[in-house]
């Protein structure tokens, strides 16, 4: 057990990186619940645009599911990485900027592509980098999908507190860090790629 114990631990630079950006995207998931009131009163949103807000941004990641492996496979784990986190960052900053509900419904869907680009890949790049196995690499990536989904409406509750826009302003920064984080320790040996198939009958 205590060999477990350090090699949960004991872990390169670069899993840590991937493991805190998997934290902050994982605390998307509940960012806006406590901020929905504030959003739906400062922009006179409806219920029914107000919930679009979850529904818009969940039902991208979960479709962006479906496509990322295939993606992933051809230009490789840390640029799908990369390109997942910025479009966080990016569509982030846009929700923080917007002027309308609808304007923020459809930059919460460009979050949810970004976040199905990474969390897809994460797991399987910290399986790669991660000292102790498999094993290991599980226990952390469960452990950021817990801490992140806890703190996420949290934070949007502390944030909220200033403006409903302070939590995203706060997912853009926590994820730029994420972003050069990766990219500058995010380093190996150049992976072989094997690009998967995009459906089971291009198999045949």
């Amino acid at each position: 057990m205590s060999s477990t114990t350090t090699s949960v631990w004991k872990q390169p630079a670069q899993v840590w990186a991937v493991a805190f950006a998997c934290v902050v995207a994982f605390m998307g998931i509940g960012l806006v619940d406590p901020i929905l009131p504030a959003i739906a009163d400062s922009l006179q949103a409806s219920p029914f645009e107000t919930e679009l807000l979850f529904t818009s941004y969940l039902a991208v990641t979960g479709v962006a599911m479906l496509v990322t492996s295939w993606i992933s496979s051809r230009i490789g784990a840390k640029r799908t990485l990369l390109i997942g986190l910025a479009l966080i960052v990016a569509f982030a900053l846009l929700c923080a900027l917007s002027g309308s509900v609808d304007a923020v419904i459809g930059f919460r869907a460009g979050w949810g592509l970004g976040n199905a680009l990474f969390i897809s890949t994460a797991l399987a790049t910290i399986v790669g980098a991660a000292s102790g196995g498999s094993a290991a690499a599980i226990v952390l990536y469960e452990a950021a999908l817990g801490l992140g989904i806890a703190i996420g409406p949290l934070l949007g509750g502390i944030l909220g507190e200033q403006s409903w826009r302070a939590p995203f302003f706060g997912v853009v920064v926590l994820m730029a860090i994420a972003f050069v984080a990766v990219l500058v320790l995010l380093r190996g040996p150049q992976e072989k790629r094997t690009p998967v198939p995009f459906s089971p009958r291009s198999q045949r």
